[in-house]
């Protein structure tokens, strides 16, 4: 439910659940966001410059950490901290080419050890 508060505020949108008295059948244009690419797929969402204003963006982090400074479990803290890198633009998407596709591969693999090693030193 919180994901999908932040999604809306980083598209410009407005959560529609029945928990808050709204129908999908009675739905509005005007209550949907705005991406210039958004991809979904089994186990991830990628919102690419979504249309939220960056106020209600910066609003919803400053909440988050306040979240992760008030709770004691490790797990919710990790959680919340993946909202917020998300939230924040802790996202990026490398594309790699070359001229040929094994020296594809080898950029690839290289890139995947320097995000591997970057993972371990944070």
């Amino acid at each position: 439910k919180a994901m999908l508060e932040d999604m809306s505020i980083l598209t410009g949108g407005q959560v529609i659940s029945e928990d808050l008295g709204l129908k999908l059948d009675q739905t509005k244009v005007e209550q949907l966001g705005k991406a210039r690419r958004v991809t979904v797929t089994k186990d991830n969402t990628t919102i690419v410059e979504g249309a939220g204003k960056a106020e209600a963006i910066q609003s919803r982090i400053k909440s988050i950490k306040a979240q992760v400074e008030e709770t004691t479990s490790d797990f919710d803290k990790e959680k919340l901290q993946e909202r917020l890198a998300k939230l924040a633009g802790g996202v990026a998407v490398i594309k790699v080419g070359a001229a040929t596709e094994v020296e594809q591969k080898e950029k690839k693999h290289r890139i995947e050890d320097a995000l591997s090693a970057t993972k371990a030193a944070v």
